[in-house]
């Protein structure tokens, strides 16, 4: 009977390897699933010296996991999450602010060539003294669509983090509430394989949109927390992301066990801390730069008109309106401003052009902007344009070392979690093999058993 029991055993265990190789090889395009395998303990002898033993058992099932792999996917998330979600907006502002057909210093140019032109043939043409107008309505409008455009980058930042804490508060809470299974079914001793699994994928999708800490903890759970040290979730327990605030002035709230605290979304890392950073160091003192100019040149301009005079003697007024609001609004022509108001003059001389040389002159001028200090206002434009192009060269650089850091440990995970066909295949083969051998076996018992009854 030993033999049988033996053999038995040997069977039952390749019958739960082989449903566990089965259930690898089901899931072969399973994302996130971790492989698993019967873990074969031999049984031990009974009193005797002739015991050779009680055969084998499959004691528990294994699962292939490194959590320092786990926690390098999940960096790498963070890091791709952030660097990702930003580079849109910054290939988007490239294109618009350095299209010739739209771009601020084209405007610019083309607003004082008209001067030039003016100055060169006769001040007092009217055809001459309209394109200076038109030139200058249409300068404004390229203030304007970049203010358009701007605002717009706002609204979409401002709704996709929205966005990003609604699905980050989902996982949240889908991780807390895997814990609590996980230690139920750790006290019951039912297989958690599949519920950390589910675990371990809301965890690289919250990754995605903030940088985790993750530690694990001994009932078979894991507190997720900010790297800045707040808690997201411990045990069951499941914190609240909140967004509040208008556009250029959202704020994060977080909520844990009816304790708030305030985060700074641009510290969290992810796509979450990357758009955040985005609009602080890019976005908002680009705008304000760009709105710098618009205002610095129409003070310039509205001065030397008013300090001259018109073609009848009497006094100049502004040309150009800034509304410090910005959008679609920024900069404007002053209404009913007719050629005859440009005043020219600068002493009311009939034919005297001093004050059209010092409207010429201001290109020449310097202004002080945002981020880039006394520039000319014919450079300005030129040089914010550069430093967002190397805003954008710097991340896009980032951003292909993030997704090839991501893909690196991506394949190292799956080095040791993931699903080979090639090894299932084998292990198949070779189950079955034990599971054949073992019913010879009690085969070969049973004929034994029979010629000992026919002795008898």
């Amino acid at each position: 009977m030993t033999i049988i029991n033996n053999a038995l055993s040997g069977a039952l265990a390749a019958q739960v390897a082989l449903s566990a190789s089965s259930q690898n090889i089901a899931n072969l395009q399973t994302k996130g699933y971790t492989r698993q395998a019967a873990l074969l303990t031999a049984v031990g002898p009974d009193a005797g010296k002739r015991s050779a033993g009680n055969g084998v058992q499959a004691s528990s099932l294994i699962r292939f996991s490194d959590g320092y792999k786990s926690q390098q996917l999940w960096r790498a998330a963070s890091d791709l999450g952030a660097r990702s979600q930003t580079q849109p907006y910054l290939t988007q502002l490239e294109q618009v602010m350095g299209d010739e057909t739209s771009n601020l210093s084209s405007g610019i140019d083309k607003f004082f060539q008209s001067l030039n032109a003016l100055a060169g043939v006769d001040p007092s043409s009217t055809p001459l003294r309209q394109q200076v107008l038109t030139a200058a309505g249409q300068m404004a409008q390229r203030f304007n669509s970049l203010g358009n455009v701007f605002n717009g980058q706002l609204q979409s930042v401002h709704q996709q983090r929205g966005a990003i804490v609604d699905s980050a508060n989902a996982a949240i809470a889908t991780i807390a509430a895997l814990n609590l299974k996980i230690s139920h079914a750790n006290a019951t001793g039912d297989s958690i394989s599949a519920l950390i699994d589910a675990r371990d994928n809301a965890i690289d999708e919250l990754a995605s949109k903030m940088a985790l800490e993750v530690s694990d903890q001994p009932d078979g759970t894991r507190n997720v927390s900010l790297k800045t040290g707040q808690s997201l979730v411990i045990g069951g327990v499941a914190g609240q992301l909140t967004a509040k605030g208008g556009l250029g002035n959202q704020t994060f709230d977080l909520q844990f066990a009816s304790t708030s605290f305030a985060v700074d979304a641009a510290s969290l890392g992810g796509q979450l801390g990357g758009l955040s950073t985005y609009e602080r160091d890019v976005l908002l003192p680009l705008q304000q730069g760009v709105a710098d100019i618009a205002e610095k040149l129409a003070d310039k301009v509205n001065t030397v008109l008013m300090a001259g005079s018109k073609m009848d003697g009497t006094p100049g007024k502004a040309l150009l309106v800034f509304n410090p609001g910005g959008g679609s609004n920024m900069l404007q022509v002053a209404a009913l401003f007719q050629t005859d108001d440009l005043a020219l003059s600068a002493d009311g001389t009939p034919g005297d052009s001093g004050n059209l040389q010092a409207l010429v002159a201001i290109k020449g001028q310097s202004i002080n902007v945002t981020n880039l200090g006394n520039v000319l206002i014919g450079d300005a434009d030129t040089q914010l344009v550069g430093r967002l192009g190397v805003d954008s060269q710097l991340n896009q650089a980032a951003l292909g070392t993030a997704e090839t850091v991501r893909s690196q440990a991506i394949q190292d995970w799956q080095a040791t979690s993931g699903v080979n066909q090639d090894e299932e295949a084998v292990n198949l083969v070779e189950y079955q093999k034990m599971y054949q051998a073992n019913m010879k076996v009690v085969a070969v018992a049973m004929a034994l058993f029979d010629a000992t009854l026919q002795i008898m």
